[in-house]
């Protein structure tokens, strides 16, 4: 009814203005908070969740006790919910919403026992559309019994074949996947508390431990995490994820309790009344290769991939870079910068010339004295101060990128040395035999 007929019968009713953003955070939050019971949470329009608890009742004693935490637990939050566990996604929706009461208890199917639940419901209990369920009541079939009754290609023919699949999905003839809304982990660890904890140092503690379970499992695959979730069940329902990237494969648990130190201790989540549920997920695994000690430098490798870990928990991915090589013929489009969090692109294998250890961004413009047509130079200056060349290598010619920039011009380069043993690498850009423009000279990098 309108507000002012609803406030004329009972004046002291209190209006509140919908906020559908509010509701849909809320509904995300709480597909959150159901994560404590599995990873399968999936969304189902604005006001229902599936849950995919196969094998995950073990963990309760029993699918019916988990239902029943489930609906005491939201209950106690102020939620008024219905629950029907089923074999198949579409029996279960139906029970929850059609035939599930105000007591607090799910209705539980028996495995085989989908066809006898539902013929007593309405046919929109199979999720129909409105137009759908209307033309079959048109007709007389209101019952999903009485849609069992009739053959089922004269259905087929006169409401479409999405009426047979919703039939066939609820009685379990026909798979129905439900689609996560988070990616399901590679492995997990949880630890329910008794006394809910809200020190941080006791949280590195619980990671910690978690790890030391995910690494058995961890050897076992011979693989290591390169990527780790913390999932923090508040006792108020609120739930807080951190996320660390790592940039080698681990499974050290020392080195994640430093690495989750960061993220806890640096601006960490509000514990509130304390966390009573802490889950450790290795979100994306790597295999693992144990290093040796010894005089490679590998030792030296591990200690700044975890200095960098420990950069990447306290400022966030992306910090640091590392150059990796990639195909092209100009040098300076020969190097590119990515985060040592992510996986090292495939990298183009080393070729030509060795290349200076100093490689400027933007080759320099020089002025050099050379012989013609294509000597080495005899001197050069740079930055106001005049070079002689004492000896030279070269030239190393390298084609233009004519599909990328028209006209450009062949370089050649040359590793030259001047009298006091510094030595530098030039190159040429354009031949004297070229008509119309002189070629020019430039300095691209400096060796050691």
């Amino acid at each position: 009814m309108g507000l002012a007929d609803a406030r004329a019968m009972h004046p002291q009713i209190e209006a509140i203005e919908a906020d559908p953003a509010a509701d849909a955070r809320m509904l995300a939050g709480l597909a959150d908070w159901c994560d404590r019971y599995t990873p399968l949470v999936a969304l189902d329009g604005r006001d229902g969740r599936f849950l995919d608890i196969t094998v995950c009742g073990r963990r309760f004693g029993g699918e019916e006790a988990l239902a029943g935490d489930l609906l005491s637990r939201l209950a106690g939050h102020g939620f008024d919910a219905r629950a029907g566990l089923a074999g198949t996604p579409g029996a279960a929706w139906a029970m929850a919403r059609h035939r599930a009461g105000a007591d607090g208890k799910a209705v539980i199917l028996a495995p085989g026992g989908e066809a006898e639940a539902l013929r007593p419901l309405p046919v929109a209990a199979l999720r129909l559309d409105a137009e759908t369920v209307i033309r079959l009541e048109s007709v007389g079939l209101r019952r999903i019994g009485a849609l069992m009754e009739v053959p089922r290609a004269p259905l087929a023919r006169r409401f479409g074949r999405r009426l047979l699949e919703r039939l066939d999905q609820a009685m379990g003839r026909l798979d129905e996947p439900i689609s996560p809304r988070l990616a399901l982990p590679a492995l997990s660890a949880e630890r329910r508390l008794a006394e809910p904890v809200t020190q941080a140092e006791e949280l590195e503690h619980l990671a910690e431990s978690l790890c030391r379970t995910l690494k058995e499992r961890l050897e076992e695959r011979g693989k290591g995490a390169r990527s780790l979730e913390l999932a923090l069940f508040r006792t108020d329902g609120e739930v807080h994820r951190i996320a660390v990237g790592l940039s080698r494969p681990i499974r050290d648990p020392a080195l994640v309790r430093r690495l989750f130190r960061e993220r806890l201790t640096q601006g960490g989540p509000d514990a509130g009344c304390g966390y009573e549920l802490v889950r450790l997920s290795v979100l994306t695994a790597a295999p693992f290769e144990g290093l040796q000690s010894g005089f490679d430098g590998r030792q030296d490798e591990e200690d700044l991939a975890g200095l960098i870990d420990r950069i990447h928990a306290r400022l966030g991915p992306g910090v640091v870079l590392r150059p990796v090589t990639i195909a092209s013929h100009l040098p300076e489009r020969a190097v590119r910068h990515v985060p040592f969090d992510l996986a090292a692109p495939a990298q183009a294998e080393a070729g030509g010339q060795p290349r200076p250890v100093r490689l400027f961004s933007r080759p320099e413009p020089i002025e050099a004295m050379a012989e013609i047509p294509e000597g080495p130079p005899l001197m050069f200056r740079w930055r106001h101060a005049l070079y002689r060349v004492s000896s030279a290598e070269g030239p190393e010619r390298l084609a233009p990128e004519w599909w990328r920039e028209e006209g450009a011009r062949t370089r050649d380069y040359y590793r030259v040395e001047d009298s006091a043993g510094r030595r530098f690498w030039l190159y040429r850009q354009g031949l004297y035999s070229e008509p119309g423009a002189m070629p020019r000279w430039f300095l691209h990098g400096l060796f050691a």
